[in-house]
């Protein structure tokens, strides 16, 4: 970088100097220690065997490789906590999207997903640096967001996954409603009926509950089950027919009528949700028609008069 710019040579010194701030200042808050830190240790269960002994299993298919890079990898997993979502919001969403991986699993993928957007944002900037011979400062941005956006595209995905599940249990809630009502309407007890439909059913919800029936198998009441599972779900629709079916078991009303009714609420929900997609595609489509076909439709009107013009004058 030549003297003979002094506008691009203090651009460069105050980006320089403003990064070494932001570092200074970041460090110095981390090792601030909180009260909760000095206490912690005194007051949760310590382990009796040493960490180094405890196994793990690998996420990558370089296990060795893995556990060379483990500290490094929950360094940045404690960067992202900081920058991104909570561990209460990951492991919640964990939950809802019938994972069985821990929040420092989804962290260790979410910094791989990281690692693979810098190597992409590193060949981007190598190419665009040969080609086009572009700055130092922009290509570097370019890196960073590419590592920073495939961190957000882990966690997106994510969030696609929880929606997608909710979608599929939506979409079979009428039907395990409509068979448990039948089945209990045939004389079969709450708990017996549940079971009928786990086994004869297959989808998300089915597996909902034959884990619920395990939790009342193993000792735990069916409206305490129940309630679990609503919370688990987090759905609106799931939620009321977990609180009806433990009130009918509380206080022996009919539990038929109720799982009739909310089948068919489901439905209705069911429709509108359709109706509204429907109202929202046809305003996509409309897009193309006023943009694409619209447009294409007028020039091939119009050119044979403007040409006829042409040939006149």
């Amino acid at each position: 970088m030549s003297l003979e710019n002094p506008a691009l040579t203090g651009a460069a010194l105050g980006l320089m100097f403003g990064v070494g701030l932001c570092l200074v200042l970041w460090r110095v808050s981390a090792r601030r220690v909180r009260l909760i830190d000095r206490v912690s240790p005194y007051l949760r269960d310590r382990p009796t065997t040493s960490r180094l002994l405890v196994t793990q299993q690998p996420i990558t298919p370089f296990p060795t490789l893995e556990r060379l890079l483990r500290p490094v990898v929950a360094d940045a997993a404690r960067l992202l906590e900081r920058l991104g979502s909570s561990a209460v919001g990951i492991r919640g969403r964990l939950v809802r999207a019938g994972s069985s991986a821990t929040v420092e699993q989804f962290r260790t993928e979410q910094v791989i997903w990281a690692a693979l957007g810098l190597t992409a944002g590193l060949v981007a900037a190598l190419v665009l640096g040969v080609a086009r011979g572009a700055g130092i400062v922009p290509l570097t941005v370019l890196v960073l967001l590419c590592a920073i956006g495939g961190a957000l595209a882990r966690d997106q995905w994510l969030s696609q996954q929880v929606s997608a599940r909710e979608r599929r249990m939506i979409a079979e809630f009428p039907t395990v409603a409509e068979l448990l009502a039948l089945a209990v309407g045939a004389g079969e007890a709450p708990v017996a009926a549940l079971d009928r439909v786990s086994r004869t059913t297959t989808g998300e919800l089915s597996g909902e509950i034959g884990r619920t029936l395990a939790e009342v198998r193993s000792g735990i009441p069916l409206t305490q089950a129940l309630d679990r599972m609503s919370a688990r779900v987090a759905l609106p629709s799931i939620s009321r027919f977990t609180e009806g079916v433990a009130t009918a078991v509380e206080r022996g009303t009919p539990l038929a009528d109720v799982l009739r009714a909310q089948a068919q609420d489901a439905r209705e929900v069911g429709q509108r949700a359709l109706m509204e997609e429907g109202g929202k595609r046809e305003i996509l489509m409309m897009i193309p028609v006023v943009f694409v076909l619209l447009p294409t439709s007028v020039l091939f009107a119009v050119f044979p008069g403007i040409s006829v013009l042409r040939v006149g004058l």
